[in-house]
């Protein structure tokens, strides 16, 4: 499905959605990541010090992983919602769900003053978050597409993706600037509560900036005619749009590996590896952000004009070339991950195609549900396995990154191809 490309630019208007609806999904994972990045200090705080290190380390981990558990929970229940009562209504809760808890996270005292109920209790707002962050990225992409004219979803919608993506940017950027600032044994004692604090509260005025967004014009006519979903929507997805769902999935696994093995994983993995330096991989993964956000706009600003199906391929392609330039040519060109990290990140322009694959997939009456079941569920089976897959291939060659980005690359370019468009 291509569009006219001579088609006006974006309104005032929508731009204003688009500006909101950025800003608080990239506070949101924001929120959700900077956990990652202060694992080791949080667990010195939250497990008693009679464990070993790398226990509690693990302990840390496994609390970030819960919160991936509770996305498909969390996402479910709020897309039921936004099918059935309002995509704004929904729109605005996971912003409270996810800032809450950060907040309640900066604040809480640790193991020492609340003995195990402070390791229980970071459990439950690692859960709330989850389940914020579940609903807001597909909550996002229905929001702001149904905002957009027909001849500008492509673009919103990857200016929604960036904002995404953009939010893991600023969580590296502030860790960065927390460590150049304080000194370490500040940072290890309070200063590590600052970005929680910070994004709790600049999460809550997102929240209340997102009060004045409207209701989206595809939800409001819906309501007007009696044609919102009745009853459970997830009872009609798995009855009528079976093939949706499973395309969606595809394409969520390969989105998941562009992520996690080309920018999550990639510094601990050149430091094992090729032992390269943890600043340097740092830097690298700043550049290889920076440049995936700036691919997702462009290549979704594409859909507008070419269509999915040819886009589908071509960025398959790079995205595998991407996933060999970084694990495979990069040792034999010492000291460049730098450029090769961001090189990585501009072939991960499939990321884009990914929502508006799925958008188009499932009609307005099940669209939040459909997306919310598909991303989520696959996003928690992909992205829980993926690390530990890498892991145990990695041992027998170092290219086996590249080799299962371009295997989940073949996986998704299948599933947008064969994926339907009822949208």
């Amino acid at each position: 499905m291509s569009s006219n490309p001579a088609a006006s630019p974006l309104s005032l208007s929508q731009l204003r959605i688009l500006a909101l609806a950025s800003l608080g999904g990239a506070l949101e994972f924001y929120d959700f990541v900077i956990f990652a990045f202060l694992a080791k200090l949080i667990a010195a705080h939250f497990f008693p010090d009679s464990q070993a290190e790398w226990l509690r380390q693990a302990e840390a981990f496994g609390l970030f992983g819960a919160g991936y558990l509770a996305r498909p929970v969390g996402g479910l229940i709020m897309a039921h919602f936004g099918d059935v009562a309002g995509r704004k209504k929904v729109f605005t809760l996971s912003v409270l769900l996810m800032a809450f808890p950060t907040l309640l996270m900066g604040l809480l005292p640790g193991y020492q003053t609340l003995g195990i109920m402070a390791p229980l209790t970071l459990l439950i707002l690692r859960i709330m978050q989850g389940a914020a962050i579940g609903g807001e990225a597909p909550g996002g992409w229905v929001f702001v597409s149904e905002h957009a004219s027909s001849r500008r979803v492509g673009l919103a919608t990857g200016l929604l993706t960036g904002g995404l993506t953009g939010g893991i940017l600023l969580g590296s950027i502030v860790i960065l600037l927390l460590h150049a600032v304080l000194a370490p044994d500040v940072v290890s004692n309070w200063g590590w509560r600052i970005p929680f604090i910070l994004g709790g509260v600049f999460g809550f005025g997102a929240m209340f900036l997102r009060r004045w967004l409207e209701e989206t014009p595809v939800f409001r006519e819906m309501h007007a005619t009696a044609k919102t979903a009745e009853g459970m929507p997830a009872k009609l997805l798995l009855r009528d749009h079976r093939r949706a769902i499973l395309c969606s999935m595809m394409t969520t696994w390969t989105l998941t590996a562009a992520i996690v093995v080309l920018v999550l994983m990639m510094p601990p993995l050149m430091q094992t590896l090729h032992h390269v330096s943890p600043s340097q991989t740092m830097l690298a993964s700043l550049a290889a952000t920076f440049c995936l956000t700036v691919s997702v706009v462009l290549v979704s600003a594409l859909t507008d004009v070419f269509s999915l199906r040819a886009l589908s391929v071509a960025c398959g392609l790079m995205l595998a070339l991407g996933g060999f330039g970084l694990y495979a040519l990069f040792p034999l060109f010492s000291g460049t991950l730098v450029p090769w990290a961001a090189l990585s990140g501009l072939c991960c322009g499939f990321v884009g195609l990914v929502p508006i694959g799925m958008l188009r997939a499932f009609p307005a009456q099940v669209r939040f549900s459909g997306l919310s079941l598909s991303y989520n569920i696959s996003y928690a089976i992909f992205g829980g396995l993926t690390p530990a897959i890498i892991s145990a291939l990695t041992p027998h060659t170092p290219v086996a990154p590249a080799i299962y980005v371009a295997f989940t690359a073949l996986i998704g370019g299948v599933g947008l191809w064969f994926s339907p468009e009822k949208a």
